[in-house]
């Protein structure tokens, strides 16, 4: 069975899918995956084909000044780039899944319409379902994307010999579709009974750390982690400012996640150290604690390692306000949520401490003991369900 896995958006978003696929090939299916150019090397790694669409995400990726694939300024080039080189990817397939920007996901649910094939988007948050929502609110989403696209996504998919469509926040998202979260972290709304929940789409990691930050964390106490992922901006770089000087005043080391914002460290840096991309899954067993965005990758990683966190809330410079993980750690007493974009220093000086708290910490070990791993499995025989091939044997 061949599968098209595609996805337009920052790190946290292509992740799972990459999670997803490299489980689908250990299960015998084809994966073939259609991203921005962004993430060649990382499907490279897994070993998983990828046919690059639109431009690059990260900001470090495009050309000075160009803009990000949402813009509304070039929306409408992302369209015809995507309707361009999805056809030919999903040749063969038979099932197409996707997440991120609603462009690329239109685009991709054309083509699977095209083909006669399931469709399947994916959210990774229980608020960007779309059951939370009003169909007012619905409504004008529907609005703001006919407008920005509509018309070019219309000429394309007539070159497809399909008819027109006008809701295209409805189409490209579906009425319901899969949550790719964990049932601890995050899970369904009580009022939704009826959203499929895979649990989380995470890869396990086994890279080594580097040796140097081998060298740092055997050096002392264990560190506080500080990193804002995907995020970028001066805000993103007010916000790592104050956590590592807010870390340090209180007497603790820090490593620090340099991100897509390339984050620096102060001059006199001998209590800290600083990292590229490196595997989280082994370094949040190493730290003490971690201060970072509201991610829902990073704060699943940060609670399947039994450390307490920080959660910044709307660090991340997006049209959309990411607050839930923060609150979710707060509810479940894993950690604390402060406001941001930038905290205040006596706020996130507050919240470390509680974090560090020895009922924090008992309680963060605790839930950890509760979280599923493995759901990319789930979401797989629902495919093999979905495109009516028999299922495989999994392993147990």
């Amino acid at each position: 069975m061949r599968v098209l896995i595609t996805g337009c958006g920052s790190r946290g978003d292509i992740e799972p899918l990459v999670a997803l696929a490299v489980r689908l090939a250990e299960l015998g299916a084809q994966p073939r995956m259609c991203l921005p150019p962004d993430y060649a090397e990382r499907c490279a790694e897994v070993g998983v084909p990828m046919v690059a669409a639109g431009p690059a995400v990260r900001a470090g990726a495009r050309g000075p000044g160009e803009p990000a694939p949402g813009d509304p300024e070039i929306v409408t080039d992302v369209v015809a780039e995507w309707f361009g080189k999805l056809p030919a990817a999903a040749e063969g397939c038979a099932v197409v899944v996707t997440t991120g920007l609603l462009p690329a996901a239109v685009a991709a649910r054309s083509v699977a319409e095209r083909l006669g094939v399931p469709y399947r988007y994916i959210v990774l948050s229980p608020d960007h379902l779309p059951s939370v929502h009003s169909r007012a609110e619905l409504d004008m989403y529907n609005e703001g994307a006919y407008g920005l696209f509509g018309d070019v996504v219309n000429e394309n998919r007539a070159s497809l010999g399909l008819a027109p469509v006008k809701d295209l926040f409805d189409y490209g998202y579906t009425e319901r579709p899969w949550l790719a979260s964990d049932q601890v972290l995050a899970p369904l709304p009580p009022s939704d009974s009826g959203t499929v929940q895979t649990g989380a789409w995470i890869l396990p990691d086994e890279r080594p750390l580097p040796a140097e930050l081998e060298e740092f964390l055997a050096a002392g106490a264990p560190p506080v982690y500080v990193g804002f992922g995907s995020s970028s901006g001066a805000r993103t770089a007010g916000a790592a400012k104050v956590a590592v000087e807010t870390a340090r005043a209180q007497g603790h080391r820090v490593v620090l996640s340099r991100g897509w914002a390339d984050l620096a460290l102060p001059e006199d840096d001998g209590d800290c150290f600083a990292v590229d991309e490196v595997n989280l899954q082994e370094l949040f067993g190493r730290v003490s604690a971690a201060i970072h965005h509201d991610s829902a990758g990073t704060t699943y990683v940060a609670m399947r390692a039994g450390i307490p966190h920080v959660v910044v809330r709307r660090v991340v410079d997006n049209v959309v306000e990411q607050a839930y993980h923060a609150d979710r750690v707060a509810e479940l007493g894993v950690g604390v949520a402060i406001d941001g974009p930038i905290p205040a220093v006596d706020s996130l000086s507050a919240a470390l401490t509680a974090a560090l708290a020895p009922e924090t910490r008992a309680r963060a070990k605790a839930v950890a003991d509760t979280m599923r791993t493995d759901g990319t499995t789930v979401a797989a025989e629902l495919l093999f369900d979905a495109a009516g091939v028999e299922k495989p044997a999994v392993p147990a």
